[in-house]
């Protein structure tokens, strides 16, 4: 029974809108139809521990406790941003004493992440006597925030950002709810669900704060709501997998000569508070990895467009990070010389300390030159080709192919050179 100061409290349209069923949840269907996982898994019986991994407002916390119910399993929730070892200890205990009364736990930890590798150790005993059905939430990757034992006695399951048809049915329903169509042109609800960002629970906060601004018969345009709600920054954590995840995308991009792209990731990037001076770093390591000599204009581009950065700042130095995006995007690709130096460096651990041939040695001594310090080196200025055709490597050492230039931009007449030289080598080679 309600007590008199929650009847006079108004719940939240979030709280009074919750799916009461799974089958209520919107936008998990990959998950949560019959066929699916978790689906399976209840029409089964045999239930384990699993872990939901997604982003925020996409109904984790939701699915667990409806799960829970379903499974006819005791419901025990803990965030552990707000919990520790004492806590988990009396949780331990109490579901030991339902399970003697045959009623197991589901024990759901809410942004599990939050717990440390040792906290999360103290989880495995207790899921593998069964005690405890351990469910964990998560936004960040569990790869990374879980440790490996506990890892491999749960199954993952990816929860996706609510899309468009999600949203359309969580705006119906928020509509049953209050009962009246909310006062708002097409063009604003579409900017609703724009603003939403694939999060269920923010939509909800925004429709919430709409109606209660709404008061009139008005329609209110998309620049009215606006000022009504404060539109979410894009999800972008810069120590996270979020972080990685957008340069990843961006250095795809690149390689994939798609500026268009390339512009979008980068862009996601800068609004989401990115260091403008970690994106410049990353594009100059693209214009020598994944450009090289195809270009050599990308490198100096790269730099001219960090140098102009540093003079301009943001958000007028950023038009130059822009620039060296497309310019990176559509130049030529190559990966000849980043191959040919790991080539290289390989060949020079296998190969050891060997000295270089005498004749390429410089003899600054009498005793140096008696011993042969640069005898018979050609100066290939001098000779008639400008090519002497001499072998630089360690006279015990067989010469070798670092360096394969490929049929496309620059590089093409690196080529033709490295075969004209070749050719001459070989008839000196023959005169010899």
């Amino acid at each position: 029974m309600s007590t008199l100061f929650e009847q006079l409290t108004e719940r939240p349209l979030a709280d009074k809108i919750r799916p009461q069923s799974l089958e209520e949840v919107v936008g998990q269907e990959h998950l949560l139809a019959e066929d699916a996982p978790l689906g399976r898994m209840i029409k089964t019986g045999k239930v384990s521990s699993f872990i939901l991994w997604g982003p925020p407002g996409c109904g984790k916390t939701t699915i667990a406790k409806l799960f829970a119910s379903v499974s006819d399993l005791y419901f025990q929730p803990i965030s552990a941003v707000f919990s520790g070892v004492s806590d988990l200890r009396k949780i331990f205990i109490q579901a030991q004493e339902k399970r003697e009364m045959g009623q197991k736990t589901l024990l759901f930890v809410d942004e599990i992440h939050r717990f440390n590798r040792l906290q999360q150790d103290g989880f495995l005993p207790y899921v593998e006597n069964g005690t405890i059905i351990l469910v964990g939430a998560t936004t960040e990757n569990p790869s990374f925030e879980l440790n490996g034992a506990l890892l491999s006695r749960c199954k993952v399951f990816v929860l996706k950002p609510l899309n468009r048809e999600a949203l359309e049915k969580i705006y119906l329903r928020a509509e049953t709810v209050l009962k009246r169509t909310l006062p708002i042109s097409l063009e604003a609800k579409e900017y609703l669900i724009d603003s939403a960002d694939g999060d269920g629970r923010y939509f909800i906060n925004m429709i919430e704060a709409v109606d209660q601004y709404a008061l009139s018969t008005e329609v209110l345009n998309t620049e009215q709501v606006s000022k009504i709600i404060q539109k979410r920054m894009p999800l972008y954590d810069k120590d996270r997998e979020g972080h990685y995840n957008l340069i990843s995308a961006l250095h795809k991009s690149l390689r994939g000569s798609d500026p268009d792209a390339a512009l979008y990731w980068a862009a996601r990037a800068v609004i989401g508070g990115e260091d403008p001076k970690y994106l410049l770093r990353r594009l100059t390591r693209f214009a020598v990895e994944d450009i090289g000599l195809s270009d050599p204009q990308a490198i100096v581009q790269a730099i001219s467009a960090w140098n102009a950065y540093e003079r301009l700042g943001s958000p007028e130095g950023e038009l130059a990070i822009a620039q060296l995006v497309v310019y990176l995007a559509t130049a030529p690709k190559s990966v000849s010389v980043y191959k040919a130096w790991g080539e290289a460096l390989r060949t020079a651990k296998e190969t050891g300390s060997l000295s270089p041939p005498l004749h390429i040695l410089n003899a600054p001594t009498k005793l140096m030159s008696s011993l042969g310090y640069g005898e018979g080196y050609l100066y290939d200025p001098d000779t008639e080709d400008g090519f002497s055709g001499q072998n630089y490597f360690p006279e015990s050492m067989q010469r070798r192919l670092f360096y394969k230039p490929i049929e496309r931009g620059f590089e093409r007449e690196i080529k033709k050179r490295l075969m004209y030289w070749e050719n001459l080598r070989k008839k000196k080679c023959l005169k010899k």
